[in-house]
């Protein structure tokens, strides 16, 4: 007979090490992409306009945006373990369309799956660890959750990068991804335990409430002044990453860096980003959660600058590590924020609204920076992005309250 459940990282911390390590999988099948695809794009694809090349981040965008919000209510309906398991089944497919792919029509219908893919998976890791570890350690929860994510993106870009050059862009980097989508399908049946009844234990401990799925929304996003400015907060930082994903290897590689150069300044975004939130989400359970936003915000801004202005591989370098510090001071802070304010009835649900409109941004970004490089060239598309991200941070501070209630001393 199974126990009941109980609340605390330390009562479940086998379940939270292999929600970890699934996450870590999950990172890794976005990081099969980060540095070949946007080559692949020009030199076996030809082609040539910013925004061309850019459709499968859009792609990739909208169908995470959205698999996102439906994985947050699903898992509210049916528990978190099934739609799991539904994203690593959408996910099998993708590794193998980017390997066979004969137009890039097929590259984009491999996004639109890998969307899919990391919306379910990505959010209900999310979510289940939320569930997991209760409301004084969520900083420190989703500081794990998504620095697993971000370093195996980090790790794979680099490791793909390598690869490609020694045996081509295709299909040695991608075999890659297929090991990390079996492998997380079959952890995820056997070993993944549900976590709804833990949402339901610590719901005992609230107010009751109950709210429609459109009622979550209109607060989420419009009249709740903290969520909406964590969500907006959240939709540009994926729109920097997204002009950083798909325009910063053509820029590099346009001032003749190698395959092997570009790939380690691909896999710097995310190392930095990701090792850095095992710092920064459970700082933010010490110093609460606004003012990490807004200066990991103005950081970000800061450094996409010093991107527009660099012309070589050590000042991108320092440029792109600047860039990784503030988003990691801003992306588990953001979610923490989020399990903060959400009721346990609706949480998974409020999720879900802030990842929709977080993911919007990388198809923002693809929209807005490629439409920008065609006109007048990348470096004014990352100016352009710069500004908005400084305005961004400026209105988290005018807007968000504090949300992390820490305990009293004594």
């Amino acid at each position: 007979m199974r126990e009941p459940p109980r609340l605390g990282l330390r009562a479940n911390l086998a379940q939270f090490v292999l929600l970890v390590a699934v996450n870590a999988l999950v990172g890794g099948m976005l990081g099969q992409e980060r540095t070949v695809l946007p080559l692949l794009a020009e030199q076996t694809f030809a082609l040539s306009a910013y925004s061309a090349v850019l459709t499968y981040i859009l792609a990739f965008g909208v169908t995470k945006a959205i698999s996102n919000f439906f994985a947050g209510t699903l898992s509210d309906r049916y528990g978190r373990k099934p739609v799991l398991i539904a994203g690593w089944l959408v996910g099998l497919p993708v590794p193998l369309l980017l390997i066979w792919a004969p137009s890039w029509g097929w590259v984009v219908a491999a996004n639109v799956l890998l969307g899919v893919n990391q919306g379910l998976t990505w959010s209900t890791t999310v979510i289940m660890k939320i569930d997991l570890v209760g409301p004084q350690r969520r900083g420190l929860a989703m500081g794990f959750n998504e620095s697993a994510g971000y370093l195996a993106v980090a790790l794979t870009a680099l490791a793909t990068g390598f690869l490609a050059e020694r045996y081509g862009l295709r299909p040695a980097p991608f075999l890659l991804g297929l090991a990390y989508a079996a492998l997380g399908l079959g952890v995820s049946l056997l070993l993944v335990r549900e976590t709804r009844g833990h949402a339901r234990l610590e719901a005992t401990t609230h107010e009751a409430t109950r709210l429609s799925t459109s009622q979550v929304f209109v607060l989420a996003s419009f009249r709740h002044p903290s969520l909406s400015a964590v969500n907006q907060a959240g939709m540009v930082n994926n729109l920097n990453d997204g002009l950083a994903w798909g325009l910063f290897p053509i820029l590099f590689a346009a001032h003749g860096l190698h395959l092997a150069q570009i790939g380690l300044l691909t896999a710097f975004l995310p190392a930095v980003w990701g090792a850095g939130q095992m710092i920064t989400g459970a700082l933010s359970d010490r110093l609460g959660r606004k003012h990490l936003i807004t200066s990991g915000m103005l950081l970000q801004a800061a450094s996409l600058a010093g991107v527009a202005l660099g012309t070589g591989f050590a000042a991108w370098a320092a440029a792109v590590a600047l860039l990784g510090a503030g988003t990691a001071m801003v992306y588990p802070t953001l979610l923490a924020a989020v399990g903060d304010v959400a009721h346990p009835s609706w949480r998974a649900r409020g999720v879900g609204v802030y990842r929709l409109w977080r993911d919007g941004g990388f198809a923002v970004g693809a929209v807005l920076s490629g439409v920008i490089a065609d006109l007048y060239g990348i470096p004014a598309a990352i100016w352009v992005v710069a500004g908005i991200t400084a305005a961004s941070g400026l209105v988290v501070a005018a807007r968000m309250q504090e949300t992390h209630r820490r305990p009293a001393a004594g």
